[in-house]
């Protein structure tokens, strides 16, 4: 259910019975949400991919639940993977300073990143991992789950 609040639309979820505003999230697109947009202005002053490489290593390196923000951050770091191997999604399309980031770094992900990138989105998508969780108790539910299902086929594309 997306509620709209200071004008921007927020996705608010159940969780154990409680009612809480998601992340300042406005849609299911990878940078569509606070979290990503401030790890975006991050990115945009790295030379490198060093920034990708810590996201993705977060939910790899979680022991249990993977969590909420850092599976949110990862999955604008995957976004920024794939542009740069030159299968860019139209959310990374619309997004200048992602664009502008790839033409001026000119990143070169390596197979291993891809990999781990891979292996990233499994366990965003798995039992463990709460953004996940907090998906499940929206009506966008399976639309999230498809966009991060394509974002995930892009890597072996």
């Amino acid at each position: 259910m997306l509620i709209h609040q200071a004008g921007r639309h927020h996705a608010s979820v159940a969780n154990h019975s409680t009612w809480r505003t998601f992340m300042g999230c406005w849609g299911i697109g990878s940078f569509e949400n606070d979290t990503a947009a401030d790890w975006v202005c991050d990115l945009t002053a790295a030379g490198d991919l060093s920034l990708v490489r810590e996201a993705v290593a977060a939910v790899l390196a979680a022991d249990s639940a993977v969590d909420a923000t850092d599976a949110t951050t990862a999955l604008a770091a995957i976004e920024v993977i794939v542009a740069a191997l030159g299968r860019p999604t139209a959310q990374a399309l619309d997004e200048p300073d992602v664009v502008e980031w790839i033409a001026r770094v000119k990143p070169l992900p390596d197979a291993r990143l891809a990999s781990d990138a891979a292996q990233a989105i499994d366990r965003i998508l798995g039992p463990t991992s709460e953004l996940r969780e907090l998906w499940e108790d929206t009506d966008a539910f399976d639309d999230w789950q498809a966009d991060v299902r394509g974002l995930r086929s892009r890597l072996q594309a």
